[in-house]
């Protein structure tokens, strides 16, 4: 995928409007920052995880615990892969039991890489409720999941590819959409 093939559908600023109204509705639908906990998946996810913290501090005044979670070991094609995956730590150092867990993803598409996510959860307790937070949902669900808090949908074909950037990771902010050329196969 070349830079120039993408068209940007979210810059640094429309970013941080979506995370700051995500954050306002995880308030409100919580009622406050007392039983909350929240959870990223690594890598955007967790990126996505510490700014929403950071935002609920800020309007809160109250900080979070942000846990960081690796789930390739939980994935459901792990046994078909020819390459062994890089796995990272999971770092959750704070009790989810009787919590109100947000589980942070950058991109919600097929829902496994949620479904994986979940299966971990459980070993580290029984969380209260578990809801989803995603920068955005490009739909083409492939299991039940759906998502609690978007900060955008974008309609895309199953081909397109979407990703975001974080200046953590990446240097700068946003959302990028690379359309599918005809027969090309999409990238995972």
């Amino acid at each position: 995928m070349k830079l120039s093939d993408a068209v940007e559908f979210m810059d640094s600023s429309k970013m941080s409007r979506a995370i700051t109204r995500i954050a306002h509705e995880i308030l409100e639908r919580n009622g406050g920052v007392e039983s909350l906990v929240i959870v990223g998946i690594l890598t955007r996810g967790a990126n996505l995880a510490t700014r929403l913290a950071d935002m609920i501090e800020k309007i809160d005044g109250v900080k979070v615990p942000v846990g960081l979670m690796d789930i390739n070991l939980y994935r459901d094609d792990v046994n078909y892969q020819t390459d062994q995956p890089v796995v990272r730590a999971t770092e959750i150092m704070f009790d989810i039991n009787d919590k109100n867990l947000i589980l942070v993803d950058d991109v919600l598409f097929t829902g496994r890489t949620i479904r994986a996510a979940l299966s971990q959860i459980i070993e580290f307790g029984r969380a209260k409720t578990v809801q989803l937070a995603v920068l955005v949902d490009r739909g083409h669900r492939q299991l039940p999941i759906r998502a609690d808090y978007v900060g955008k949908n974008i309609p895309t074909s199953f081909e397109d590819n979407v990703r975001v950037n974080f200046k953590e990771e990446d240097d700068v902010d946003r959302v990028l959409f690379y359309p599918a050329k005809p027969g090309t196969p999409r990238e995972n």
